[in-house]
């Protein structure tokens, strides 16, 4: 890869990004017409001294997530996001191996859901992007590393969930993720990383390999979708948590409401505001 040229692909791009298109609130004092770095590495889940070096050729082979990530927050159509894979020495992903990408179509739904708590999911349950109000429902996802960012590890072996539940509806829960995981696994039987996840899920959890073994069966319908959230600063909160799935490009994406004029809708309002002035600050 020569540096200088992913470098100044990135820098290029997000000079064009209007904030307002990206949902990045902006004052009236703004010099710059694009996305500042700091904004575009929020966007992208990285560190702003990573965006930093890449763009000035210090940090070179970025990972596969990374450039993926880039793309998705520099709005890159199918062509731009190709070229960006190719300037960072990779070759973008193919139709053999879970997406992370968030086609145009799918980010136009999730700018509709600004003020909505709303995180995606790939195939493999991999965290592909919250926004900011999930944060602030949720905790922040930025601090989440590694296995951390896929649902199946983070409900066998944490951090905690903010979601109350009781023992039996935990175990529900892991049931589907590793049905659904175990579907996922015969639509991209190549995909290495995916197989690579499953290896060390089932090494760890003796529980991931007993479920394993009997993913193939059904899993059980769930019963509810009404979620409790144990906010720290607001309390309890008693949402509806919807999953939409995106047949064709195969994500999940969960978005989280309250009943209008109810009491819950307004602590989610106050979680929301809370949260994202503790994330802005």
């Amino acid at each position: 890869m020569e540096a200088w040229e992913f470098g100044s692909a990135v820098r290029r791009w997000r000079d064009r990004v209007s904030p307002d298109a990206v949902g990045v609130p902006h004052g009236s004092r703004r010099r710059a017409a694009g996305l500042r770095r700091e904004e575009l590495a929020a966007l992208a889940g990285i560190s702003v001294d990573y965006v930093t070096r890449l763009e000035q050729g210090r940090a070179t082979a970025p990972s596969e997530q990374v450039v993926e990530a880039l793309a998705r927050a520099l709005r890159l159509d199918d062509g731009e996001r190709t070229q960006l894979f190719r300037l960072a020495g990779r070759a973008a992903p193919g139709s053999g191996v879970v997406s992370a990408r968030i086609p145009p179509s799918v980010q136009r739904l999730l700018d509709r859901f600004s003020g909505i708590p709303v995180v995606v999911y790939d195939a493999a349950w991999n965290l592909v992007i919250a926004n900011a109000p999930y944060d602030a429902l949720m905790g922040p996802t930025s601090a989440l590393r590694g296995n951390e960012r896929n649902a199946v590890w983070r409900n066998l072996f944490g951090p905690a969930s903010r979601a109350r539940q009781t023992p039996q509806e935990h175990d529900e829960l892991v049931g589907r993720l590793v049905a659904d995981l175990r579907g996922t696994m015969g639509r991209y039987p190549d995909d290495h990383g995916l197989r690579r996840l499953v290896a060390e899920l089932r090494a760890a959890s003796p529980r991931f390999e007993e479920l394993w073994g009997t993913a193939a069966e059904a899993p059980r319908a769930e019963q509810s979708r009404l979620k409790i959230i144990d906010h720290p600063s607001v309390g309890a909160i008693t949402v509806d948590c919807d999953t939409l799935v995106v047949a064709q490009d195969d994500l999940r994406i969960m978005v989280y409401t309250a009943e209008p004029g109810s009491a819950d809708a307004e602590r989610l309002q106050l979680a929301i505001v809370l949260g994202t002035q503790s994330l802005a600050g």
